[in-house]
């Protein structure tokens, strides 16, 4: 059930997010834990110094001042368990704790598909890519995009009239790419446009996957127009089939480098698309229902463990872990100690640096 954040409790929030080493899981974790953010942020450095790293720290002045520059610029910070944040985000095992939002949050309360593709597209991909948002949006939904370059431009153009979300890799009030300016602006004034990343900050190579993430995990489906092999909008795909979420991809040739990847994605059982009712077909009877993630994200139980477990065990997990990922569930197997007490032991790990989560509920040494 939704609830609002108090402006004190929406500061606290975000400073939990932003502590070091504190991603969806772990954030999901504490909170689970401890019960509110301020809790665990009295926490969190007793848990890394367990972990065997120094305590993080996060500035709170500089949380406040960035919460009051949105503001000035008629935007607001929106907590995953607030009504207007979007219900696909919400469902995800992990959401973001709190997404940046500029515009109009009606667009995020529609239901929604997104539309990636190559950047260097051709110009019958940005005109397909246009006529299919168009058509999309004219059918009640909103178009979730990356604002890149090439088929990203054109789906929100296709959508502009309708309702479209931009999600960016950088701060939402950074401009990427610059020649993007202009939509940006109308998006901004008629749609919406989010972001996870603090105010300012510029987009670079590992903030990319965290906003594929996003892209996919607000909508119903992505559609993929256009993409090479191992490009971004693969990763955007592969987001989708984690979260459960439907995967399109419109064909091409076999000549055409930018249609390897959508091609491949057709052979291993994404739907066929051509038009706006080959999306709609499918889509048709899931909207207006709930969303489902496969897999789990480790939330501790709500039962408490001692501190002496958790003591007890942690050469076990220790020993266990190793620089390839692993699933949570056979390091609790191969320790052969309580779920919750491992979940505790990796909590702490990570807090001090030390651990690397990676999709599907995996878990590593986190690499220098």
């Amino acid at each position: 059930m939704s609830r609002p954040l108090s402006d004190e409790e929406r500061i606290q929030w975000l400073r939990l997010a932003r502590t070091p080493n504190v991603g969806p899981v772990t954030f999901k974790q504490l909170l689970a834990r401890f019960g509110s953010a301020a809790a665990a942020l009295a926490e969190v450095p007793r848990l890394a110094r367990r972990g065997g790293g120094a305590a993080p720290k996060v500035d709170e002045a500089l949380i406040r001042r960035e919460v009051e520059a949105l503001a000035a610029l008629g935007g607001r910070f929106v907590a995953a368990v607030e009504a207007d944040f979007p219900r696909g985000l919400a469902a995800l095992e992990a959401p973001p704790p709190l997404i940046a939002v500029l515009g109009h949050a009606v667009v995020l309360k529609r239901e929604s598909i997104a539309m990636v593709g190559a950047r260097n597209a051709s110009a019958l991909g940005r005109k397909l890519a246009q006529r299919l948002a168009r058509e999309l949006g004219e059918a009640g939904l909103t178009v979730v995009s990356g604002m890149a370059r090439g088929i990203d431009t054109a789906a929100h153009e296709g959508a502009l009239p309708t309702g479209t979300c931009a999600v960016l890799a950088g701060g939402v009030d950074v401009v990427y790419p610059p020649e993007n300016k202009a939509l940006y602006d109308r998006i901004k004034a008629e749609g919406a446009v989010v972001s996870e990343m603090a105010l300012g900050e510029q987009p670079q190579g590992r903030h990319f996957p965290r906003r594929n993430r996003l892209i996919s995990g607000m909508a119903r489906g992505v559609v993929v127009v256009e993409a090479a092999e191992s490009s971004g909008s693969l990763i955007t795909a592969r987001f989708a089939l984690e979260q459960n979420r439907e995967v399109f991809a419109v064909p091409g040739s076999p000549l055409d480098p930018r249609a390897k990847g959508t091609n491949r994605l057709l052979r291993e059982g994404a739907v066929l698309t051509e038009t706006a009712e080959d999306v709609l077909a499918v889509l048709k009877p899931m909207l207006g229902g709930g969303f489902d993630e496969t897999g789990s994200a480790g939330t501790p139980p709500p039962e408490t463990v001692s501190e002496e477990e958790v003591d007890r065990i942690r050469a076990a997990v220790t020993e266990a872990l190793g620089p390839a990922p692993v699933q949570v569930d056979e390091l609790i197997r191969l320790s052969g100690a309580p779920a919750a007490a491992v979940l505790s032991v990796l909590l702490e790990l990570e807090l001090a640096g030390k651990l690397a989560r990676h999709p599907g509920n995996a878990v590593s040494w986190s690499l220098p």
